[in-house]
């Protein structure tokens, strides 16, 4: 079955990184990708050299960059399983995206932290903060800069067992684990000493459902931040892929709201999967 996936750009390093990382952890897989740039000038750009004329050139100048972003991916990947296409929008980036996983039933969004314009200091750009803490429709697979490819042999999935995970959520997570047959390592940072009874339950639903994949469960002790904590356990097992459920007053959510981006500063060290629930 074909995997189709979205591959939003602004011609960054940043961006073409995190392309190089898709078209290698899909290597193996029969894939559609989407090249998407958005060409969206924000309302609230008032400068007068904004003419209808200088928007045709911007929108043709981007079209020629993705004709070029198609070729040298063709060239680069020369893998008979990938095709390659492209979409050039108006509209703004966040809305672009949402049209183009509706009109193509896109399953994975793959994206760069920021773009050519994003604060350095943090991990998350503005836009990458706006469309992983809205994406409802499909997974988004965020790619720190510079990010060299290594095989996925193991993904963290940190958890707090106060909620239970549907079968579409790890549906997801599985089809990530499939691609190498990758290790799941379930965190749990607790807070407690003890797991309540619905938590209990929830840790054992989800070690039923993971029953056919190879997965451990490991505690942290809570005694930082959390992000610092996640981060300690990346390095600490060699984790190759964080992954992780974004539902109301997770985890996730916590830290996309934009001044705590600006405060947290979250640096995860590999690609961070967001699963919408």
């Amino acid at each position: 079955m074909q995997k189709k996936i979205l591959l939003p750009t602004d011609f960054s390093d940043n961006a073409w990184s995190a392309i190089v990382y898709a078209l290698k952890l899909y290597a193996n897989e029969t894939c559609s990708f989407y090249f998407l740039n958005s060409t969206h000038i924000d309302d609230s750009t008032t400068r007068t050299y904004i003419t209808n004329k200088y928007i045709e050139t911007l929108k043709e100048e981007a079209m020629q960059e993705l004709i070029e972003l198609k070729q040298q991916a063709e060239v680069s990947n020369a893998n008979t399983k990938h095709t390659f296409n492209i979409i050039i929008s108006d509209k703004e980036l966040k809305t672009a995206i949402n049209d183009a996983v509706k009109n193509n039933k896109i399953d994975i969004i793959v994206m760069g932290t920021k773009g050519a314009t994003g604060a350095k200091e943090f991990f998350f750009g503005s836009n990458t903060v706006k469309i992983i803490s809205k994406m409802k429709l499909c997974p988004v697979l965020v790619v720190p800069d510079e990010y060299d490819f290594v095989l996925p042999k193991k993904i963290a999935f940190p958890t707090d067992y106060n909620r239970f995970y549907s079968e579409e959520e790890l549906k997801n997570l599985k089809d990530l684990v499939l691609l190498f047959n990758s290790k799941i390592c379930v965190l749990h940072i607790n807070i407690e000493k003890h797991l309540n009874d619905i938590q209990k339950y929830n840790k054992i639903m989800l070690d039923k459902y993971l029953k056919n994949y190879e997965h451990s469960f490991h505690w942290m002790p809570e005694y930082s931040k959390k992000t610092k904590e996640i981060e300690m356990f990346i390095k600490d097992l060699e984790i190759d892929i964080l992954a992780m459920v974004n539902y109301k007053h997770s985890f996730i959510e916590s830290i996309t709201r934009e001044p705590v981006i600006k405060k947290v500063g979250y640096h995860p060290t590999v690609p961070f999967l967001v699963i919408p629930e």
